[in-house]
């Protein structure tokens, strides 16, 4: 399914507000688009249920933690208990979407055994939406994300979460998003309008190919500050 969306940006972020417009402004057509993603993905899945889901790009500057926290909070109004973890582990920006402190978080979690789910997941200002921050920048994020620590860690979340989604760093830079990739139940793409190159696209595509990555579809999102509109395209297969 495609969309495309033109209008005033009246869902344009204010000074001191977080950048969840499903939840400032969930009558607007901008989040209504986001409810449609949510829709589009939960009908990609119909086969199979759908418990981890996993957000990256090809490189930086794509909007993909702001569209990762916009979909959960879609899932969390559909009456579903959703945790946003921060799995970009090299540039965090889950709590600044959310305007929440980074503290304790995933990094913590994979690196001290003594650390509970309960000491480092918090409830977020929406209802049904938790979140877990990226927490101290380690220096090895890729081989946390291959521990079985962080298997067990996931484990445990599904048992306790409706649907987990992970933020994760672009495809491109480094290896963490094709890892996170063969752990989740699918992968969406994010795309920035008139920034991403063809090429980049295509090969963190095939990065993705390789490891057997259950991409569900591919958003495209971009901001015209020069004339105040919003242009918005997702898709998914």
């Amino acid at each position: 399914m495609g969309l495309w969306i033109k209008k005033k940006s009246k869902a344009r972020v204010k000074h001191g507000q977080s950048e969840i417009v499903v939840a400032n402004n969930p009558t607007s057509i901008v989040a209504e688009q986001f409810r449609t993603i949510r829709t589009n993905i939960q009908f990609s899945m119909v086969d199979r249920q759908l418990k981890t889901l996993n957000v990256t790009s090809a490189g930086p500057s794509s909007g993909k933690s702001v569209l990762a926290a916009n979909l959960a909070a879609a899932f969390a109004n559909d009456g579903k208990k959703v945790l946003l973890v921060d799995a970009d582990m090299r540039r965090p920006t889950v709590h600044k979407v959310l305007q929440k402190a980074n503290g304790k978080g995933l990094s913590h979690l994979l690196t001290d055994r003594q650390l509970s789910l309960n000491e480092v997941i918090q409830l977020s200002d929406i209802p049904n939406l938790y979140y877990l921050t990226c927490g101290v920048i380690p220096p090895n994020p890729s081989e946390l994300l291959s521990t079985t620590r962080m298997v067990d860690t996931m484990d445990q979340l599904k048992q306790v979460f409706d649907l987990i989604i992970f933020d994760n760093p672009p495809v491109l830079s480094v290896t963490d998003a094709q890892i996170m990739s063969t752990q989740t139940d699918g992968t969406i793409f994010v795309i920035p309008y008139g920034q991403a190159r063809k090429d980049e696209v295509k090969k963190a595509a095939k990065l993705l190919e390789q490891v057997n990555a259950n991409v569900l579809g591919a958003v495209m999102n971009f901001v015209d500050k020069q004339d105040d509109h919003y242009y918005y395209y997702g898709e998914a297969k």
